[in-house]
């Protein structure tokens, strides 16, 4: 029989919007792996300090006894964790191979040239030879299909390495430029578009959830029974595991914001995902505050709130890395 007020009620639609977002947080990622058939763009090191933030997460959780709600968020954490690391893990088999067989075809090209120049003074005086290079230009002169087949080759290796270059100026001189703003025009649309579905779907979902009863509001943290409860505190080996997964998500994104710059360049990295991130961050903290900002209950879920609030500002410098890279 506890009533709603717009601060519970703005709690439960600022968790039910973070729920949302955590559930799709990793498909984009996955995605533009797929698309791109690499895994490049994205750190394999801030990939697996982050799964074991979600492991220290899901431990902590489960110590704690948090609601049924963020433990299994966190199981699915792990499960899609592990399925974006074994993408990447694959992609990275994938381009061995790739650069294995390239080295074996470069190796073996550098010999084929001698092998045929070789050849050909055998059999270019032959009547019974092949006559697919023998032209009406060149027919009648003693040695002038020689000099056409070598000057064919020139011309088609020189409009070759001109057509690159008309390629190259192209880009470089910026003559694409119907298609340079449109790209990025999309992709914020895109983006957009889909935070705001995600925005709508969490807030559908409470509504749904509150009208159902399935979401219900909680005591306030001024009311007796809430003080009960809180007395019991958290116990110290939970609140060591949520303090050491905000540890480990403030530090996984440094290995990627290095490799950003680094490499100066967001290539391969999906901009929804970290858009993603921050809307479940900023969402997952706001839910929290918004229900109460009493002592005991702020201490409670301060490590959470460190591994969620803290992340915005490096996601922020990705952000930053994405605009000039």
């Amino acid at each position: 029989n506890v009533p709603l007020t717009w601060n519970e009620a703005l709690s439960g639609i600022f968790g039910s919007i973070s729920l949302a977002s955590w559930i799709f947080l990793l498909i984009p990622q996955l995605i533009e792996n797929y698309r791109l058939g690499s895994a490049d763009g994205i750190s394999l090191t801030f990939l697996l300090i982050w799964f074991l933030g979600d492991i220290a997460n899901l431990l902590g959780a489960l110590w704690a006894g948090l609601v049924p709600t963020v433990i299994a968020l966190a199981i699915y954490f792990c499960f899609a964790d592990v399925t974006l690391i074994a993408q990447c893990l694959y992609y990275g088999r994938v381009k061995k191979r790739r650069l294995a067989a390239a080295r074996q075809d470069v190796s073996s090209s550098e010999h084929t040239p001698l092998l045929n120049g070789h050849a050909r003074p055998k059999t270019s005086d032959s009547t019974s030879g092949r006559l697919t290079d023998v032209t009406d230009a060149n027919l009648g002169l003693p040695g002038s299909r020689r000099r056409s087949s070598a000057a064919s080759r020139r011309m088609t290796l020189e409009s070759a390495i001109a057509g690159s270059r008309e390629s190259l100026a192209d880009i470089e001189e910026g003559r694409d430029d119907l298609e340079t703003p449109i790209v990025p025009q999309r992709e914020w649309l895109k983006n957009t578009f889909a935070i705001l579905a995600i925005l709508l779907v969490g807030a559908a979902g409470w509504a749904i959830a509150w009208r159902l009863g399935v979401w219900k509001p909680t005591p306030a943290p001024s009311s007796g029974h809430h003080k009960d409860h809180t007395k019991q505190g958290t116990p110290i080996g939970a609140s060591l595991l949520g303090y050491a997964s905000a540890v480990l998500y403030l530090g996984a994104r440094i290995p990627q914001i290095v490799k950003n710059q680094r490499e100066r360049s967001c290539e391969g990295l999906s901009l929804l995902f970290f858009l993603l991130s921050l809307v479940g961050n900023a969402t997952y903290g706001a839910g929290i505050l918004f229900h109460s900002v009493e002592r005991e209950y702020f201490l409670t879920n301060l490590p959470w709130l460190i591994g969620s609030l803290g992340t915005m500002g490096e996601d922020a410098v990705i952000f930053v890395q994405f605009s000039i890279f």
